[in-house]
């Protein structure tokens, strides 16, 4: 049975809810030679694992979903669905862009990194000659372009509580056009959306595991 509910009592639910503002990136993982490749164009590692992730101004957190296929004949006139796959959305973030224009050269030469294995291949191969071509290295090695971990981590203003998604296999499929126009001036801001192979939600350390406090398990209580 519905029953009334004082202001008192409804009031602890409605304000002990999460804001949306409070959260940071983590770049974590990248290969050998991408940060090299990115250190020759003006893109260090401590920009990359330090700073990159302070500049995001707006993450999108990614869900899944389960394909599923329809299974007929198991019971008479009974038709059963079955989960075979688990999806992932890809991840959307959005950055501002430093003056020196690194956040741009970060996702700009990164994906010129995963295509140019051309060069690699060829050294004397010049991206403004007619006959250029575009080659895809391979994902992992030394010389890899995938992420192998990500974070982010969704906190409260009171910092008290967190909640925390690591992506595995990351990197960018999508480096958004950015705007610039005449007219009153506003922070340069880029789109980027990347692909990955999984995610975690929860703590994933080798602390965490040896406390039981990984994947959001809640310590026992005594």
């Amino acid at each position: 049975m519905v029953r009334p509910k004082k202001i008192a009592d409804i009031k602890p639910i409605l304000t002990n809810v999460a804001q949306t503002s409070h959260y940071q990136v983590f770049f974590d993982g990248l290969s050998r030679d991408l940060f090299q490749f990115l250190g020759t164009k003006g893109v260090n590692r401590r920009f990359i694992t330090e700073n990159a992730g302070l500049l995001c101004n707006q993450a999108v957190i990614p869900g899944s979903s389960l394909a599923t296929t329809d299974i007929f004949g198991n019971f008479t006139g009974v038709q059963e669905k079955f989960a075979h796959t688990r999806q992932f959305t890809e991840l959307s973030l959005q950055f501002y862009v430093d003056k020196d224009y690194k956040m741009i050269k970060l996702f700009e030469h990164w994906i010129d990194y995963i295509s140019n294995g051309s060069e690699k291949s060829s050294p004397n191969v010049r991206k403004d000659d007619l006959g250029y071509f575009y080659r895809m290295r391979y994902p992992r090695g030394s010389s890899g372009y995938k992420c192998d971990k990500t974070k982010i981590v969704k906190f409260n203003v009171d910092y008290r509580s967190e909640i925390e998604y690591t992506f595995f296999g990351l990197f960018p499929t999508n480096f958004a056009s950015t705007a610039v126009q005449y007219g009153s001036s506003d922070v340069l801001r880029c789109d980027v959306t990347f692909s990955y192979e999984r995610y975690i939600a929860g703590k994933e350390t080798s602390l965490s595991f040896n406390v039981k406090r990984s994947e959001n398990i809640e310590k026992a209580r005594g």
